[in-house]
């Protein structure tokens, strides 16, 4: 669903640490069983990343950011895998839910870039969900130019700011509305 926001925005979600998901079947008893963290392959040949929190730096799962060219809703080959990942934890861990926050940079009219914004929400959505996540677990906002993450005026910071952000809401946590 997208949602536009009202005016003076609002505070995304504050993204906690979640416990490691569970590594799936379990196995029969003194069966080998991957290492935390370890890559497995899960349905369909995508990428599992089994026993990582959120917020391990050496978890594809604590890269939060998916960047976009230019006037561009299109995700990246290189960010597929790292969306993988997240669809992965996703699939692992049901009452888990995504806030996709659409960003662009500030060239083009506000209405313009708000629409871009979410363009780029939904298409990190549509991989999420074709990846495995549910899309009760999936809502998306577009901040459009409003939430720069590099407030400069130039082609280095414009790149920063054509973004989606990926901001987790755990079970029982309470969102702020934008």
């Amino acid at each position: 669903m997208g949602v536009t926001p009202r005016a003076g925005g609002g505070a995304p979600a504050e993204v906690v640490e979640a416990a490691p998901a569970p590594a799936p079947g379990g196995g029969p008893a003194g069966a080998a069983q991957p290492e935390a963290g370890a890559r497995t392959s899960g349905a369909g040949g995508a990428p599992r990343f089994q026993g990582m929190s959120i917020d391990n730096p050496a978890s594809p799962l604590s890269h939060r950011t998916i960047y976009f060219d230019f006037d561009s809703a299109e995700v990246k080959d290189a960010d597929r895998e790292i969306l993988a990942a997240h669809a992965s934890y996703l699939s692992a861990n049901p009452q888990v839910r995504v806030i996709l926050e659409g960003h662009t940079d500030e060239r083009g009219s506000r209405e313009y870039n708000i629409g871009l914004g979410e363009r780029r929400a939904k298409a990190v959505a549509r991989l999420l969900e074709f990846m495995g996540a549910s899309p009760s677990q999936i809502e998306t906002v577009s901040y459009g130019e409003e939430k720069p993450a590099d407030p400069g005026h130039n082609e280095a910071a414009w790149a920063k700011n054509r973004r989606v952000e990926i901001v987790y809401v755990m079970p029982g946590q309470k969102r702020d509305e934008p």
